[in-house]
């Protein structure tokens, strides 16, 4: 499933194509994704200006003139293009498209269907399920090493654990949770009320890694493309992510691999204590 960094690529692909254009149509292929469209969708979107596009957590928030804020989730195999002409035909799993006052084309594209979009009032926007009770964005001052070590205290669960409880803090998912212990030396199943004093060093180390994934266009695993077409680069940087038996690039130690809570969890047994 695409995690911050992609969603981010995502986001700032859309924002420079998108943004201040004006939705002339949009054509439902399909009755639902993950959850049914808004009956009145198409309505409440067409002959509306894009004003704004951003990101919380994983989630891709359309500002729409007026009163209404598009959310869209890209599940594990969806994805936005943009095409400068409507395509001669559409593939079978473009389920939306968009078309703007200036000839563009916005399709998104969900083999899985395990994605959504669907509206909500912008007044209404903190309250709305999908957003409510997230935590902080951990590129944002409000993810500071004093909040970190106080959601941490009142947890025993494996630090991994922790750092991926969109609770806690959002958007940083299985990859870049090892990633991130990776670079901060610590075990992965470290008790997180263990890990209190270490607040400072691990969010520097989170920042780190989705900064660079940013940079690198994400992580293309299987599905995840940008705006453009292009995959993500960010896989080739990977320390343990999927490669286990692999050996560490820092001490030669062979990467390891477990299971933490249903996920597989890499780590180098040398370098994280």
């Amino acid at each position: 499933m695409p995690e911050l960094p992609e969603v981010e690529t995502v986001c700032q692909g859309l924002k420079a194509a998108l943004d201040g254009a004006v939705i002339a149509e949009v054509t439902l292929r399909r009755k639902n994704l993950r959850i049914p469209f808004p009956e009145d969708f198409t309505q409440r979107l067409e002959g509306k200006a894009i004003t704004g596009i951003r990101r919380r957590a994983k989630y891709l928030l359309f500002d729409i003139a007026g009163e209404d804020v598009m959310i869209a989730h890209l599940g594990m195999s969806g994805h936005f293009t943009v095409a400068s002409n409507p395509p001669k035909s559409y593939e079978k799993h473009d389920h939306v498209v968009i078309r703007l006052t200036d000839g563009k084309v916005v399709i998104y594209n969900d083999v899985r269907r395990f994605g959504l979009i669907t509206l909500a009032r912008k007044e209404e926007l903190s309250e709305h399920p999908l957003l409510a009770g997230l935590g902080p964005e951990p590129l944002e001052n409000s993810f500071s090493p004093a909040y970190l070590a106080r959601a941490l205290s009142t947890r025993n669960t494996a630090l991994k654990v922790a750092l991926m409880d969109q609770s806690v803090v959002v958007g940083v998912g299985n990859i870049y949770a090892s990633e991130a212990l990776f670079l901060a030396g610590i075990k992965p199943k470290t008790p997180a009320n263990q890990a209190v004093d270490q607040a400072k060093l691990l969010i520097q180390c989170i920042r780190k890694v989705l900064n660079d994934a940013i940079k690198s266009g994400g992580s293309t695993l299987r599905d995840h493309v940008q705006v453009t077409g292009e995959t993500g680069y960010f896989q080739h940087h990977f320390n343990v992510y999927g490669r286990s038996g692999k050996p560490c690039f820092s001490c030669g130690t062979p990467i390891k691999s477990e299971r933490l809570s249903g996920r597989s969890t890499f780590f180098c047994a040398e370098c994280q204590s």
